[in-house]
């Protein structure tokens, strides 16, 4: 499936790359390229990799360029999802000087983030496969980023959980603790049933266990989804077993304390899903550069 860059995805962009430059160039500009440059210069630049990794963030790159000059031309030599060698040429600008040089660091600093969240989620994406487990991403995002970091995680081959409280229902730890604080006696199953009369029929109904006993409590609920908290292998394979047994419909997500180094073993585990955090809150930035003539 082609990666679509969405139109509410370009609408945080085009605030990010606002905020951006405003914090960038203050009320005065770029002090530097005034003082050297003249303002009717044309020049042009390619973008490269400097090491291997996924593409993501082209179109909010070539934002930070439309927004600065109209006129500078950003030419995409590959698109977002595609696989980088060292060396790779990104993209092609031309236009004013001024221009290239002024958003040379902004443009950067969106696509060696984006990137670098698309790089580790190709990462969890190949350590999981020839299992059925997808991957996808969480709320651990940088506030204000939430919608390019989750199409970065789509641009690494993963798969986007809700957005965020507004489009899912997923019940957690706090959610019963509270919930259980006017009657202990209160069970999973209950949370899930009172749940699924208040939410949208379209909105999947998630809760949280972290034993194979409260598993058993969840299913009978009738839940779409139960999230397995940071439980050991040996823990997901008996949770899987007894899921197929008793509710063969019910999908199960594995989350917590999930690396490089296990997740393909959590995968093969059986579970449907696996959610990681890391893939947008522990991402190192891929390193890619202006290279200019």
């Amino acid at each position: 499936m082609a990666l679509t860059f969405k139109p509410e995805e370009r609408e945080t962009a085009e605030r990010l790359v606002e905020m951006a430059l405003a914090e960038d160039l203050g009320t005065i500009g770029d002090l530097t390229s005034q003082a050297m440059i003249p303002v009717d210069m044309l020049g042009s630049v390619n973008v490269v990799a400097r090491t291997e990794g996924i593409l993501a963030g082209s179109p909010v790159a070539r934002l930070v360029f439309e927004r600065l000059d109209p006129t500078v031309s950003w030419t995409a030599l590959v698109e977002d999802g595609a696989q980088l060698t060292r060396g790779a040429l990104i993209a092609s600008v031309v236009g004013p000087l001024r221009a290239l040089l002024t958003g040379e660091r902004t443009a950067l600093n969106f696509l060696m983030h984006l990137s670098g969240v698309a790089t580790l989620t190709r990462k969890f994406v190949d350590a999981a496969a020839g299992t059925k487990a997808v991957l996808v991403d969480t709320r651990k995002t940088l506030p204000g980023w939430r919608r390019l970091e989750k199409y970065a995680v789509r641009a690494g081959g993963g798969t986007n959980h809700r957005m965020g409280l507004a489009d899912g229902c997923l019940i957690k730890d706090n959610h019963l603790a509270a919930w259980r604080a006017a009657n202990p006696n209160r069970t999973i199953a209950k949370a899930v049933i009172e749940a699924r009369k208040r939410v949208p029929k379209d909105i999947p109904v998630e809760v949280e266990v972290d034993t194979i006993e409260q598993l058993a409590d969840a299913l009978s609920g009738g839940p779409d989804i139960v999230l397995l908290d940071n439980m050991d292998v040996p823990a997901l394979r008996e949770c899987v077993k007894l899921r197929d047994r008793l509710a063969p419909e019910v999908l199960l997500e594995a989350s917590g304390g999930i690396r490089l180094a296990n997740v393909g073993e959590v995968a093969a585990a059986g579970v449907d899903r696996i959610s990681v955090g890391a893939l947008t809150h522990s991402a190192p930035a891929l390193d890619l550069a202006f290279d200019w003539p």
